[in-house]
């Protein structure tokens, strides 16, 4: 299993401004449990998501020195993909590309045209940093605009992005509307169209459908998720309500249920799970 920590998705949409100092305690905590990924941060508009203005303060106290745990940030536009290649110890950006068109511009100010050109750009800028570009297929099971839902969409956009030489793909469930028949067919059908991309999952859900989501997606061969801690959080650009993320520790149960070997540090999850508990009052 290939396993990202999901603190920015957390915190972004969280109420109350997390002091910075508390970030940097917290993410320094999760890169003690031995996540393949940690999703720290975000260099996006500080009037859209205000909670992330702080990331580059965060990401620079970082302690990356005894952790392979690899740093992971959300960009939306050149100018953030920039920003984020000005720090060393970033070594993944992430894209929120959608397949609905609603959701594109509400999330990025751009069409899902606009939004691929700037893709291209941008997979460029880390090519030439030697860092990775991740993209987040939002809305890939569904949307809450009335836009139509089709598994073709979603292969027609893994095309091109396959063609383009992108690597990693997170299939999104933005706002928790994927059912268990969706997310059975696209990774039943989609990764085995592109073999050179890693397919993902990065599920937006109601606690109780966690097991049944993971086992969908792990069942039709996906090895790669995206979660947080007592699943906070969500995205704060879909819409009022959100939809938490898939939560951590239903993860690790899902592993152990079905005896699924992991590299995670369970005491230091234990630790980073009290500071969780210190942040978001639960």
């Amino acid at each position: 299993m290939f396993l990202t920590e999901c603190p920015r998705d957390a915190m972004q949409g969280w109420g109350e401004f997390i002091p910075t100092q508390q970030k940097i305690d917290y993410i320094n905590s999760l890169m003690a449990v031995n996540y393949d990924i940690l999703d720290c941060g975000s260099f996006v508009s500080p009037k859209a998501i205000p909670q992330m203005a702080d990331t580059a303060e965060v990401i620079d106290h970082i302690d990356k020195s005894t952790s392979k745990t690899k740093l992971s940030v959300i960009v939306a536009n050149i100018s953030g993909a920039e920003h984020a290649l000005k720090h060393e110890k970033v070594d993944i950006l992430g894209f929120p590309f959608s397949i609905s068109e609603t959701f594109q511009f509400r999330n990025t100010n751009k069409t899902q045209e606009q939004a691929f050109d700037q893709i291209i750009e941008i997979f460029e800028l880390t090519n030439s940093a030697e860092k990775t570009l991740n993209i987040y297929f939002s809305m890939a099971f569904g949307n809450p605009y009335g836009e139509m839902w089709k598994a073709e969409d979603v292969d027609f956009w893994a095309k091109r992005f396959s063609e383009l030489g992108i690597k990693n793909i997170l299939l999104s469930d933005t706002t928790g509307t994927g059912t268990l028949a969706q997310i059975e067919q696209l990774f039943r059908e989609i990764p085995a169209k592109y073999p050179g991309v890693d397919f993902g999952a990065h599920f937006h859900n109601r606690y109780e459908d966690s097991y049944s989501k993971l086992k969908a997606a792990y069942d039709q061969g996906c090895r790669r998720f995206d979660s947080a801690i007592k699943g906070i959080g969500g995205c704060p650009m879909a819409k009022d309500e959100l939809i938490g993320n898939m939560p951590t520790e239903q993860v690790i149960n899902f592993m152990a249920h079905e005896k699924i070997e992991h590299s995670l540090n369970l005491l230091n999850f234990e630790s980073a799970w009290n500071k969780a508990k210190d942040i978001f009052h639960f």
